[in-house]
């Protein structure tokens, strides 16, 4: 029996000397849609506690500015307030098909938890997320996937118009310019005004008018969005 209890003691020690090492990982993120981009990607490793989103309940300012625009300026000032560690991804729009990878060295031993946000264009208010899933601590490869979802703080007029700033409806641009003119919009507002999971765009097949300035045959997507590959060294 004292060997027994001598043998897990040992194993438990050896759990938590392991957990508070700092971890080195690569975050490797592909956009895995036909015709949507990806906006600058936030990845950060944070506290469990930390979460950038959640389903069901209401964006936060920082989110919201992310989702319409973005902006990932108020959640990376958020993250800092909480001593997290933030890796640069991509600066420029992440085209179909395409990667990027953000890295972390000596990552904080409280920073346990990874996620990962960025704006889908062309959306009004949709994102790509992976929210507080828990880093491995094992060396290896490790695959997730990653959903569309609304921030639920905006109408999916689909129309192409330049906005992008909380409270301004439309949407910024379309990097792969296959969007259209002319639309009348899908929708003037939209029921679910939590954070959930994307419709997807609706779009039409006419460029110059129609309901949408978006291309169905272009545009529509189906979750998940993206491929997260975590490489723990």
């Amino acid at each position: 029996m004292k060997k027994h209890i001598t043998l897990v003691g040992m194993a438990l020690g050896l759990l938590i000397s392991q957990n508070a090492f700092a971890q080195n990982f690569t975050v490797a993120i592909t956009n895995l849609t036909n015709g949507i981009w990806f906006t600058p990607i936030l990845v950060t490793a944070a506290p469990s506690t930390t979460h950038l989103y959640t389903p069901g309940m209401a964006a936060s300012a920082s989110l919201q500015a992310m989702a319409e625009g973005g902006d990932i300026a108020g959640l990376t000032t958020d993250l800092m307030n909480v001593g997290a560690d933030i890796a640069a991804a991509n600066t420029t729009p992440l085209a179909p098909g395409t990667s990027v990878t953000a890295t972390f060295t000596n990552t904080a031993a409280a920073n346990t938890h990874l996620s990962v946000v960025g704006m889908l264009l062309p959306t009004n208010d949709g994102f790509v997320g992976l929210d507080s899933i828990m880093v491995p601590t094992a060396t290896g490869t490790y695959t997730f996937f990653a959903n569309g979802y609304d921030a639920g703080t905006e109408a999916n007029n689909e129309l192409v118009n330049g906005g992008g700033a909380p409270g301004v409806l439309g949407i910024p641009a379309d990097p792969g310019a296959a969007n259209g003119t002319g639309g009348t919009g899908v929708a003037a507002v939209d029921a679910n005004t939590t954070v959930h999971i994307h419709r997807g765009i609706i779009g039409d097949t006419n460029p110059t008018a129609g309901i949408s300035d978006l291309d169905t045959t272009v545009h529509r997507w189906l979750n998940p969005v993206a491929q997260i590959v975590v490489t723990v060294q």
